[in-house]
């Protein structure tokens, strides 16, 4: 008996995306290719990895960047594969908004400081709300531009939870403009991915931004 298509689009987005972590970890360089690297970057700066101040630094950065870029070793798709359908019918919008994140830029690797808003109706089941927050750490804990983190986690509810409709917004200040090239500091980027439900009906769309609005600046 063939698999129901709900089942079909996880396995085939799992495979897939598992398939992709293998080839990038089989590329990856060592430890020590990494803390080399990062004397190098020491020295083209004008400055002596062997002094003193700076013996440490390149296992403390590798360390750190082990921390920063954790998100290429985690599973989105296996992150929201639990969910629940004893929910009474529940049919309405489930919206969890003001998830904070930090993430790096992909052209400059400089750091992206924001928040991100989740919505989605669902259609029988639903998932932990800390399965959300969780999702956007797994995209955020990789080199990104913004409008990718953006749609890879609005495409993956839906191809995950198959829900009515998903809806993502996120806003953030990206350093490599506030703190570098144009410095404009307090500029801050928004964008969205509108599916299903959101993106046809204008009134589920306008409720979704007006619960959003009220959310506090990305300095709060």
């Amino acid at each position: 008996m063939n698999k129901p298509p709900k089942l079909d689009t996880e396995a085939n987005l799992a495979e897939t995306l598992a398939a992709e972590r293998q080839a990038a970890l089989a590329r990856r360089p060592s430890r020590a290719e990494a803390e080399d690297a990062i004397r190098t970057l020491i020295r083209w700066t004008g400055d002596d990895p062997m002094r003193e101040g700076l013996l440490g630094t390149p296992e403390r950065v590798a360390r750190a960047y082990e921390e920063y870029f954790a998100g290429y070793h985690d599973d989105p798709v296996e992150i929201l594969q639990r969910t629940f359908e004893e929910v009474e019918g529940y049919d309405e919008m489930v919206l969890l908004r003001d998830i904070r994140f930090e993430s790096h830029c992909e052209h400059h690797m400089a750091p992206i400081l924001g928040r991100a808003h989740i919505a989605y109706l669902p259609d029988h089941r639903v998932v932990g709300i800390s399965k959300l927050a969780r999702l956007v750490e797994v995209f955020a804990k990789r080199l990104q531009i913004q409008e990718k983190m953006t749609a890879q986690i609005a495409n993956t509810i839906q191809q995950v939870l198959q829900p009515l409709g998903v809806a993502v917004v996120i806003e953030a200040s990206h350093q490599c403009m506030t703190t570098r090239g144009v410095h404009k500091p307090g500029a801050a980027l928004a964008t969205s991915r509108m599916l299903g439900a959101f993106r046809e009906s204008a009134s589920t769309r306008r409720e979704f931004l007006a619960m959003i609005r009220g959310s506090g600046n990305l300095d709060d």
